[in-house]
């Protein structure tokens, strides 16, 4: 069975390209790289594709992880109600079966 991507349909893979992604060549991906990662920065999607076939994605990441430095995470921990330890355990104790009993 020859499934070399020159005897495809090109049309054919319509229907699995996400209408919000723009199709790019593997030529614009490697001539317009620099534009392609600040469109990513803005959010767009893109399908990469040989010879009018897809071969890949590129989205970009759903979120970024933001540092917090020691300093301000402590900082922000001083606006919190402080814990009442045996509250917190009777309610843990409550919900947690943590009989030491080995099961079968």
């Amino acid at each position: 069975m020859d499934v070399s991507t020159e005897h495809r349909n090109p049309s054919s893979h319509e229907c699995y390209l996400d209408r919000m992604a723009r199709e790019l060549t593997q030529r614009e991906l490697r001539n317009e790289s620099g534009e392609i990662m600040r469109a990513l920065d803005r959010g767009e999607s893109f399908v990469v594709t040989r010879r009018g076939v897809p071969v890949g994605e590129l989205k970009p990441i759903a979120r970024r992880r933001r540092f917090v430095n020691t300093a301000e995470l402590l900082e922000s921990f001083k606006q919190l109600p402080p814990i009442d330890y045996e509250q917190f355990r009777a309610d843990v104790d409550a919900f947690v079966d943590q009989d030491p009993t080995p099961r079968d």
